[in-house]
């Protein structure tokens, strides 16, 4: 791993956590400099594709997700974590099916599922459009 600061090659990891949903936090030490850095690994899986209402498929994009999930939580009182929470449990939902193609329906429900606890309001907005 090359140290952002110095370009140095060899690091070392000081700490490392399972953040869940298939990422792999680690704080690293630079053997040149001595400073300090935090990484994330991914696990690499394979594509989900997305079946579209009009049969059209997709690949799986989080960001999509997000930007309805904030449209439906616009002027509430959702913090930025809990929405990041929401995302992660959705895209390990559609994850953990096992499914390499996954219909857009499936993911509306999931996000109103995850949607219904933290904010009603956030909830009825994004069913009624989604509806």
């Amino acid at each position: 791993m090359e140290c952002p600061y110095c370009n140095h090659i060899e690091t070392k990891v000081t700490d490392s956590r399972d953040t869940g949903s298939f990422t792999i936090r680690r704080r690293r030490e630079c053997l040149s400099c001595n400073k300090r850095f935090t990484t994330y690994e991914y696990i690499e899986m394979n594509p989900v594709l997305i079946i579209k209402k009009d049969g059209r498929r997709e690949k799986f994009n989080k960001t999509k997700i997000k930007n309805g999930i904030m449209k439906a939580l616009e002027k509430r009182p959702v913090s930025q974590e809990k929405v990041e929470e929401i995302i992660e449990k959705i895209e390990e939902k559609i994850r953990r099916s096992g499914k390499e193609e996954i219909e857009s329906t499936n993911i509306g429900e999931y996000v109103m599922e995850e949607l219904k606890n933290p904010d009603q309001v956030a909830y009825i907005r994004f069913a009624s459009v989604y509806s």
